[in-house]
């Protein structure tokens, strides 16, 4: 069975999502790890065991505590006013002053008790309608009520928390507008999926988790390394990754022209401040070096401590001897280290270039701040005839532009540009309406489906072509036209 099930608990080491109200942050689930949340600071040992979706209230101490379900008290008749143009706010409808709210808290009365107190001690409560009275309970309780949500990572949370807490990150993707993508990259297990996006590891981790670990993907990165920051926040199980490959951008023209080779890498990802052309060159001459110093060890180690620098003792210098050769060692374990990992990503490479040269992949999805047509039309050469692709970008002016070229270049059918229109709703009794505040923009689409691209044909050709398939009607109506 697969780990997550309804009523998964919390583990230590997990990743989880801590929810108030729609708010949500990821965290790992660490003992004695202070977490800052929503003005609280909390511990999350006390979590751990419970089932997922579970509400904890935070205590003294920051302990979290199970929120033990209160009826809520319904007085049947609750004083209410008709409505709300009798009331002022003048700030002196709260007889209870800050200090003594927080003497309340210093003596450790709960939330609950507090938004009570707060209720008897206003002038004004009484007369505001139910509506209005409701509200003020809700915001009070907002504000003295720790309580936090403990949900299991999803795509819907995931792509809601990054949507509303840092969207650049993720080109201002909006969740519906990621439904979307999924939906017409027809992506399910067993797909063969080239996924190129520079969205923090959120579209690859929407794509994974789709496909419940049966496929493989292909990450197209730019740069040294792909990003997957947001891919590490949905806590997949191990062999998620068997099938992830990646591939560099910057290699795509050689695997196409046939000059591929994996002799010079991009820049290793923590050597990224080096430009990528410049970093294989170095790479390389380092290399030689440091294979040079691995053969023979460097006698003039011991001399390069100065003799004229006078020293108390000869134990110092027999210190710096030792420690250089501790050094020396610690260096060529290093060097062996990184050809160890240098061997190891170029397999990784050769693997991912041989999954692309079989050309055909299942689907492509785009995400990213580069301009899409360059993209596209390159790695629409690996994807098989007949298959979905999906481009997202923020702004639509790339997209028409993308959609012209490949217009031309033909190879592909259903072109469609889309947009996404989302509006949130209220829907309390007697209350529904649309929210004030909309989201402006959740970015455009382009998708379409791939067909066999026939080379060498002229465009005139294509014409005749279809003169030819006209039906009969208009192909007596062409040549009856006076010339």
């Amino acid at each position: 069975a697969m780990e997550g099930g309804p009523s998964a608990r919390i583990r230590e080491g997990d990743c989880a999502v801590l929810k108030r109200d729609e708010v949500f942050k990821a965290v790992s689930v660490l003992r004695r790890r202070k977490i800052i949340f929503e003005k609280q600071w909390f511990y999350l040992d006390n979590a751990i065991g419970h089932i997922y979706g579970t509400t904890f209230e935070v205590t003294s101490g920051g302990n979290l505590q199970p929120k033990q379900e209160v009826e809520e008290t319904t007085t049947e008749t609750k004083e209410a006013g008709t409505d709300n143009r009798n009331i002022v706010d003048d700030g002196k409808s709260q007889k209870l002053t800050h200090d003594d709210i927080k003497a309340l808290k210093d003596k450790g009365i709960k939330g609950q008790e507090i938004v009570q107190q707060l209720i008897e001690n206003s002038t004004t409560f009484r007369d505001k309608t139910e509506f209005a009275q409701d509200k003020y309970i809700k915001k009070k309780k907002k504000k003295y009520e720790a309580v936090i949500t403990i949900v299991k990572p999803s795509t819907r949370i995931l792509s809601t928390m990054y949507y509303a807490r840092e969207p650049g990150k993720i080109n201002h993707l909006r969740y519906d507008t990621l439904a979307q993508m999924l939906t017409l990259g027809n992506i399910h297990a067993g797909n063969k999926m080239i996924v190129m996006e520079t969205c923090a590891g959120l579209v690859l981790g929407a794509v994974m988790e789709r496909m419940g670990g049966y496929g493989s993907i292909i990450q197209m990165y730019p740069g040294g390394g792909p990003v997957r920051a947001a891919t590490s926040c949905f806590g997949f199980p191990k062999p998620f990754f068997d099938n992830l490959h990646e591939f560099p951008l910057s290699k795509v023209q050689s695997l196409l022209s046939g000059t591929f080779t994996t002799e010079t890498l991009p820049a290793d990802p923590e050597e990224n401040a080096l430009v990528e052309e410049e970093s294989n060159g170095l790479s390389e001459e380092k290399q030689t070096s440091l294979q040079e110093t691995e053969e023979e060890p460097a006698p003039e180690a011991p001399m390069e401590i100065n003799p004229t620098e006078e020293q108390d003792t000869m134990d110092i210098d027999a210190e710096d001897v030792e420690f250089k050769e501790n050094k020396e060692k610690e260096n060529k374990e290093n060097v062996r280290e990184k050809q160890i990992k240098q061997w190891e990503r170029r397999k990784k490479l050769k693997e991912a270039a041989a999954l692309l040269r079989e050309k055909n992949a299942d689907g492509l999805i785009v995400a990213s701040k580069f301009h899409p047509t360059p993209l596209l039309l390159s790695l629409l050469e690996f994807v098989a005839p007949s298959r979905p692709f999906v481009v997202y970008c923020q702004y639509k002016e790339p997209l028409l532009e993308c959609y012209t070229k490949l217009r031309e270049r033909g190879g592909v059918i259903n072109l469609k540009l889309s947009e996404t229109w989302l509006r949130n709703y209220q829907v309390l009794p007697d209350r529904s309406h649309p929210k004030l505040t909309m989201s402006g923009g959740g970015g455009y689409l382009l998708s379409g489906i791939t067909v066999i691209l026939e080379k060498g044909k002229s465009d005139s050709s294509n014409s005749e072509a279809l003169k030819m398939e006209e039906p009969s009607s208009k192909r007596c109506k062409l040549q009856d036209l006076p010339c």
